[in-house]
């Protein structure tokens, strides 16, 4: 049967044994006689019972806060770039604006020319909440304090205006090869959110211990590494015969970089 404190509404399951009992509420310490419908007023699988648990919660964690693990709530008051197409609901006022064509400046327009516009951004500007999603991807939020982080360009979910970005494209044919041509540099002050296919993991890159990942599935990376792309293409790879490992990134010095249990193939405009 569900149990649901008078008090602060705090609601779970508990077993049959202790109908007719009183329990201390886990949350407010309250007493509270466990009696059926008359204390819970919300049955199993009831529509109530579904709002109840699916309901929006306010955590008061600021400007970024984990609706779920993969849908991203903004408390906005001011501006955010956002991944075009993440936006699933919002509510205030809150406007959105394609990235503009000269918006950074002719450099960045001529890189994402070249990387096939693989970040498309999307400003929403105003005051309101507002939710973001991608593809059900796992989001992680990070929060820089004069710190730079290398993120591939199709894991950015979103970040605030006041971080200094730039997109940094692959220099060698292998990137494209990979699919991962280019990523995005950001640093400075404020926070950020990132998506990765399942739980992310961290590696420490150390100067004697290098770290070596599938450019598929590299989320990101620290702001002080150079990954160096190593190949190892033959005519077997282009025939379908090789190991489908033809080509990595290699990171030495000092920082981490993160990794996903998923090698996702990226699609480049034409």
């Amino acid at each position: 049967m569900l149990f649901q404190c008078a008090k602060c509404a705090y609601t779970r399951e508990v077993p049959d044994k202790y109908f007719g009992k009183s329990i201390k509420c886990p949350q407010c310490q309250s007493k509270v006689k466990i009696d059926g419908q008359k204390t819970s007023g919300i049955s199993r699988y009831s529509l109530s019972e579904f709002v109840h648990r699916t309901s929006q919660k306010e955590r008061g964690e600021g400007l970024f806060e984990l609706e779920s693990d993969r849908l991203l709530e903004i408390n906005l008051n001011g501006m955010v770039w956002t991944k075009t197409g993440s936006m699933v609901s919002y509510t205030g006022d809150i406007k959105f604006n394609r990235e503009g064509v000269f918006e950074h400046g002719l450099a960045k327009l001529v890189k994402k020319t070249i990387s096939g516009e693989g970040a498309k951004l999307t400003k929403a500007d105003g005051r309101g909440t507002l939710y973001l999603a991608d593809s059900g991807k796992k989001i992680s939020i990070l929060n820089l304090h004069n710190e730079s982080i290398f993120v591939n360009g199709n894991d950015l979910l979103a970040f605030e205006g006041d971080i200094q970005w730039d997109i940094k494209v692959m220099k060698k044919i292998a990137g494209m090869l990979a699919g991962g041509l280019f990523n995005v540099k950001l640093g400075g002050t404020g926070m950020l959110a990132i998506t990765s296919h399942h739980d992310p993991l961290t590696l420490k890159v150390s100067p004697n211990k290098p770290v070596i990942t599938d450019p598929n599935a590299t989320v990101a990376w620290a702001g002080t590494l150079s990954p160096e792309i190593k190949t190892n293409v033959s005519v077997k790879t282009f025939l379908g015969r090789g190991s489908g490992e033809s080509i990595q990134m290699k990171f030495k010095g000092e920082g981490f970089v993160v990794i996903q249990p998923f090698e996702e193939i990226y699609f480049q405009s034409s």
